[in-house]
């Protein structure tokens, strides 16, 4: 499936549509992410019925079954989900520097907390996404925001759609990124992509999402953040 600049625009314009939810099966995560694992943010989508509990958040907001933080207590975070038009066009992602405190070696949007100066989650995104990869917020054309992701790190994320045309030479923060790479376009639009996976963790079963990529892991609050864009971009036809 491809899609030209202009229907790119226009899908990312349509309101949010519910994901649903694939069957999970057995995996063990690659060395050294299963440890992490225990608080990766975003073990991703509502759950029903007997699974595990999950953190009662309002409508339109993602949830993990990690460990459980109250709403008011969530720290506000913002992401930029970047779609860059090219030859080959794919999603903006980093990978974090292994030696961060928090989620160091994972792969993630630039993004991070909100600063008090953010007026809201467009500038805050922004913002991060200058100080992580020295993208320039006037090379984004911003498109509103997916749903909020509740981690069980105690972050609430708000994904703010981006897309850009002409990507201009990136730098990584060198004390916060180690990479940036993009998931390619094609990958996203495949619906046979994402993979629903189960690892056992604490004595439970707990279940995420996982995006192929030849050199990186792709796992957690991104993954299943790119879980909702493409639905939104392969069901707004």
């Amino acid at each position: 499936m491809t899609l030209h600049p202009d229907e790119i625009r226009r899908r990312l314009s349509c309101p949010v549509a519910e994901v649903a939810l694939a069957p999970a099966r057995a995996a063990t995560l690659p060395a050294g992410e299963h440890d992490r694992a225990a608080g990766v943010s975003g073990w991703s989508e509502r759950r029903s019925g007997s699974g595990p509990e999950t953190l009662v958040v309002p409508e339109l907001v993602t949830t993990d079954d990690g460990d459980g933080v109250p709403l008011p207590d969530l720290v506000a975070a913002s992401v930029l989900v970047a779609i860059v038009l090219s030859q080959e066009p794919g999603v903006l992602l980093t990978r974090r520097h292994a030696r961060l405190r928090r989620h160091g070696g994972q792969v993630s949007f630039p993004g991070g907390r909100n600063d008090p100066g953010d007026r809201d989650a467009e500038a805050a995104a922004l913002r991060e996404a200058w100080e992580e990869v020295a993208l320039p917020a006037d090379a984004v054309e911003l498109f509103g925001r997916l749903p909020d992701q509740a981690t069980g790190t105690g972050f609430l994320i708000t994904p703010v759609l981006g897309l850009v045309e002409r990507l201009p030479p990136l730098r990584a923060a060198p004390d916060e990124v180690d990479a940036i790479f993009q998931l390619p376009l094609a990958v996203l639009l495949d619906p046979d992509a994402p993979q629903r996976r189960a690892v056992e963790l604490r004595g439970r079963m707990r279940e995420f999402w996982v995006w192929p990529h030849p050199e990186h892991h792709v796992f957690g609050a991104t993954a299943s953040i790119l879980v909702q864009l493409a639905r939104r971009l392969r069901n707004a036809g």
